[in-house]
């Protein structure tokens, strides 16, 4: 099972978490108390291992924009996290993540519509898109609207309920950001029990 720790803002959480086993590291460049700049985050990046996703995540933001923030902070996916078509999704230099709010059966058919490399899953918006700590219904997840999608569960996910999300989703990758944190700040014994959860359920599935 592949990990991604989202909202860092500091090379040692960044450096601990792969150490611990992330697969992939997020960085919010949209209106959030998680909120990096470019240059703060190229700084991190430069020092992470080439194998790593440095994953930026937006809202309603443009091409444009965020192009240049590809390639001044050195991220290698775009995460697309507000009301963005799917054909504002294509043609961009690097491969994108869809964020998908999900708050009924419904809203899973709007996977069809994008053609992106991977879909997140998330819980309805609260006062930002993503981070607000609180897990959708996983019960309403069918397994072939699912099925062919990179699938991200992202929404709530803490150390305690990964592995019964992961069960719930079979998803490719989860992710997780504010279910780390200790008084807003990211816990790097959260991150690890975190990882070691989620990677625990893979190892279980293999035997």
């Amino acid at each position: 099972m592949k990990v991604k720790i989202c909202g860092i803002r500091d090379i040692e959480t960044a450096l601990g978490a792969i150490e611990s086993g992330a697969d992939a590291i997020g960085f919010v460049f949209a209106e959030s108390k998680r909120k990096i700049d470019p240059e703060a985050a190229a700084e991190i990046i430069k020092c992470l291992p080439k194998g790593i996703l440095k994953v930026g995540v937006f809202v309603n933001e443009t091409k444009e924009n965020i192009e240049e923030i590809v390639k001044v902070s050195g991220i290698n996916v775009i995460q697309l996290h507000g009301d963005e078509a799917s054909e504002f999704c294509k043609g961009f230099s690097v491969p994108v993540i869809k964020a998908l709010s999900v708050g009924s059966p419904e809203d899973l058919l709007r996977l069809h519509d994008y053609s992106c490399e991977y879909c997140l899953l998330d819980s309805p918006k609260g006062k930002y898109r993503g981070g607000n700590g609180v897990s959708f219904d996983w019960s309403i997840l069918d397994g072939n609207i699912l099925k062919d999608k990179k699938i991200i569960l992202a929404g709530g996910l803490n150390p305690e309920n990964v592995a019964e999300g992961i069960k719930a989703a079979n998803p490719y990758m989860v992710d997780v950001s504010s279910g780390v944190e200790t008084n807003g700040q990211k816990d790097p014994k959260k991150i690890q029990r975190f990882i070691h959860e989620a990677k625990s359920v893979e190892r279980e599935e293999v035997k």
